[in-house]
């Protein structure tokens, strides 16, 4: 599979077309560590300089930074000439005791209180606040973020839905109906929290974080068909699974925002075999990977150094061979009804 930076992929039933790869800013809010003025813009001159023309953040990235540092940036470039995403659910407010306010479990970002709020007036208010911060008065797309048992019990996240479907699905249709975004989404890490979502919701997408990675499938049959069916498009928003499938096995691999276990360790010791004896990179096959899925209209990788745009934008355009596709799933390494790339 070869497919370029900026060739396009329609939304659901909206009007709105992503290209097939956006940058993922969460990196921008200091996600891992911290990152400096200077390295954040040349980061973004790099994606920019490489043809990226979609943007995805949101206000949990570094409390507030990654907007503003994206915000900064896309100020400077005609406004008709890239496509911007953010989300709602969270509202960012002065913290009760700014001199014991720890900002974790950013290395960074600003001194901000997130507030969960679902509601119509809540999801209006996170609208306000995140034009404002990205220094512009319109984005192309909203989505309802991390309601999920990641970030709240399974109480909390009853409580929230009943929330979303009450008053604040009516704040986003009025905001498309209005022409004020195009699209609906919905994002989350939790496999389960999203299918009972769509259940209940009518969205244009979803992004799918951790649960559809060349590391592992789990949603295939379920979200990720549920999409196929319902005509909605897929965003992949961690096609390296948070880090491991660019750093490899080994000590201080990360999976899922976190350290990798033994067996995911394991799995991925599996998989660099496979690349190994085809002499494929494996964050090269991570991104075509999830680009095959035919629900899929993009891929958002973060980055924060120029280099790694520059490789992703690069890993694009890489010829890998059909027996590595079919390799990885003889040996159980990749579910077999997985979409590949097609090879050479």
């Amino acid at each position: 599979m070869s497919v370029t930076v900026g060739a396009r992929r329609k939304v659901g039933r909206t009007a709105l077309e992503l290209p097939v790869f956006g940058f993922g800013a969460a990196h921008l809010g200091e996600l891992y560590a911290k990152l400096d003025e200077a390295q954040s813009r040349a980061t973004l001159d790099a994606a920019w300089d490489a043809g990226v023309r979609f943007y995805d953040t949101a206000p949990w990235y570094g409390r507030g930074l990654s907007e503003h540092r994206l915000g900064g940036f896309l100020r400077t470039k005609p406004r008709s000439e890239f496509i911007l995403n953010s989300k709602v659910g969270r509202i960012l407010r002065r913290p009760d005791d700014p001199a014991t306010f720890s900002t974790a479990p950013w290395a960074g970002g600003l001194p901000f209180e997130v507030e969960f709020d679902y509601t119509y007036d809540g999801i209006m208010h996170a609208y306000e606040q995140l034009l404002q911060r990205l220094a512009v008065n319109t984005v192309d797309s909203l989505v309802i973020h991390d309601l999920d048992t990641m970030f709240h019990t399974p109480e909390a996240v009853i409580g929230y839905m009943k929330q979303l479907t009450g008053s604040g699905m009516k704040a986003l249709e009025e905001l498309k109906r209005n022409g004020e975004i195009k699209a609906i989404g919905v994002g989350n890490n939790v496999p389960g929290n999203l299918d009972e979502m769509l259940a209940e919701i009518d969205v244009d997408f979803a992004i799918v974080a951790m649960p559809y990675t060349l590391l592992d499938q789990s949603v295939l049959d379920t979200s990720m068909k549920t999409a196929l069916d319902r005509g909605m498009s897929v965003i992949i928003g961690a096609p390296f699974a948070s880090g491991i499938l660019v750093t490899g096995s080994g000590a201080g691999a990360m999976y899922a925002y976190g350290k990798a276990s033994p067996e995911v360790q394991a799995k991925v010791r599996g998989i660099e075999a496979v690349c190994k004896a085809h002499d494929v990179s494996m964050p090269v096959a991570a991104l075509q990977f999830v680009l095959a899925h035919p629900a899929v209209a993009s891929v958002i990788p973060g980055a924060a150094k120029p280099s790694e745009v520059q490789q992703n934008v690069a890993a694009l355009s890489v010829e890998i061979p059909a027996a590595f596709w079919s390799d990885l799933k003889a040996q159980g390494l990749l579910v077999a009804n997985a979409p590949v790339p097609a090879g050479r």
